[in-house]
């Protein structure tokens, strides 16, 4: 039967804690910390994280036929974003790459035909609100990917399921806006209650279970009465009620609950029914039994070990320059040359694959050369995708002259395993830590944005603890 053989997700290295919201507003934040994307990613840039997590794992025999992506905050308009998520993963032409942007409740058809095609799906999320405000404090950027597929690697499949759908007005935001607006709680909880009943009811039924038999149960959604609320109405077991991660992570919307349930699936057991309920714009309830095969899986990394490698000590003023509320005198130097769309197709398996070549003498050019360099032969070139090769800093240097929104700027040589060496951006890094000999992992980054164009590279990063 089919279902999900693999699955990853990406936590930013960056957390902010609500409490230095009220120190420095003087109001609102709250306890806790919600996880923030850095200064160089997107939606997109997490999306590809959290999908090479998911790879990583996948069975040897795994082939993504289609890549759905999904956000509420979407990097292009008028562009299809999963495009540089299918190139940075340096899959075949013949995977299709669509979006399904805009509503958190996209996710549910992002998973539904990625999980009818043995397809990716990959949901991601940004969420920014105004300063000080609930948005602000409760949410929280972060990705998943699950990879659906059939065979004996399936880790849990698909026994059930139900919908409730209805149009009212809890949250909206018009195009062009930077944050939502959202009516008063109490209105969402009594739309939202018989919704949920309703859906639940349906799924419950479809399985033939009650939900006592739920070992696992996961209600997410934005509008969190609601959810509290049906939480508590539902009638499940104390113990099977899965940690929403609002506390160390906040509410990632669109990517929640995929998150929560891949959190879940990092320490379940064969023969569990998990139910993931999603309250937005109405009920989804998903109903999913694990396999014997998810005893013997091994994920690449989990959602606990990357919160154990994260940093909670961004500061409130660095957390607005990101976001764009808080402008920043700019660098007194010209402005960067807005990509061009010829060159990067021409070097798109560079730019997006990191792919580089391998001359017949073993040597790693990077960029990818037609000539050996050891030889001087043509076109004798083997394609080798570095983006999940491990390095080591061959020498650093940090600049504190050099333009950035997360400053200083430290630059490094690197030397891959198995040779190739290169000279990228450190990232996600703590300047007066770096040390020649330093092992560092790729990651997909946005170098920039001009004239409304993102430059996507690589930049390399510490390896996160468990990796």
């Amino acid at each position: 039967m089919p279902g999900i053989v693999s699955y990853g997700a990406y936590i930013p290295y960056w957390r902010l804690s609500r409490a230095a919201i009220a120190s420095t507003l003087g109001s609102g934040g709250g306890k806790g910390s919600r996880s923030v994307a850095s200064y160089d990613e997107d939606s997109t840039s997490l999306g590809v994280e959290a999908a090479r997590i998911a790879l990583r794992s996948a069975p040897a025999d795994a082939v993504v036929h289609d890549l759905i992506f999904c956000t509420t905050a979407p990097a292009y308009l008028d562009k299809t974003n999963a495009t540089a998520i299918h190139a940075a993963l340096a899959l075949p032409t013949s995977a299709g790459a669509y979006d399904a942007v805009g509503a958190v409740r996209s996710n549910v058809m992002a998973c539904s035909l990625a999980g009818a095609g043995r397809g990716l799906a990959v949901l991601s999320d940004v969420r920014t609100g105004l300063p000080g405000g609930a948005d602000e404090a409760a949410g929280g950027d972060a990705a998943a990917a699950l990879l659906f597929g059939d065979g004996p690697g399936v880790l849990a499949e698909t026994i059930g399921g139900g919908t409730a759908t209805g149009e009212f007005l809890d949250r909206w935001r018009t195009p062009g806006d930077a944050h939502s607006r959202q009516w008063e709680e109490r209105f969402g909880e009594h739309a939202y209650g018989p919704l949920a009943d309703e859906a639940i009811a349906v799924a419950l039924k479809s399985a033939g279970l009650t939900v006592e038999d739920l070992d696992h149960v996961i209600v997410t959604g934005l509008p969190g009465r609601a959810v509290a609320s049906v939480r508590r109405g539902l009638g499940a077991r104390p113990e099977a009620s899965a940690d929403d991660l609002t506390a160390v992570v906040g509410n990632t919307g669109a990517a929640h609950a995929s998150l929560l349930l891949t959190d879940v699936l990092d320490r379940a057991e064969p023969g569990q029914i998990i139910a993931v309920v999603q309250l937005a714009d109405g009920c989804d309830v998903w109903l999913l039994r694990t396999t014997e095969a998810i005893a013997t899986y091994a994920p690449a990394l989990t959602v606990r070990q990357q919160l154990e490698g994260t940093r909670d000590d961004l500061t409130y003023a660095a957390y607005l320059t990101w976001r764009g509320f808080l402008r920043r005198e700019p660098p007194r130097r010209p402005e960067p040359d807005r990509p061009a769309a010829p060159p990067s197709l021409r070097g798109t398996a560079w730019k997006y694959g990191l792919i580089g070549s391998r001359d017949e003498g073993g040597f790693v050019h990077l960029p990818p050369s037609r000539v050996s360099m050891e030889s001087g032969a043509i076109d004798q070139m083997t394609m080798v995708r570095m983006a999940d090769v491990p390095a080591t800093i061959a020498t650093y240097t940090v600049d504190r002259l050099a333009y950035s929104l997360s400053p200083p700027v430290v630059a490094a040589i690197i030397d891959f395993d198995g040779g190739g060496r290169f000279q990228c951006e450190l990232t996600d890094v703590d300047p007066t830590a770096v040390a020649i000999g330093d092992r560092v992992e790729m990651t997909f980054r946005r170098l920039y944005t001009q004239d409304g164009v993102h430059n996507y590279f690589w930049k390399a990063r510490p390896i996160r603890a468990g990796a």
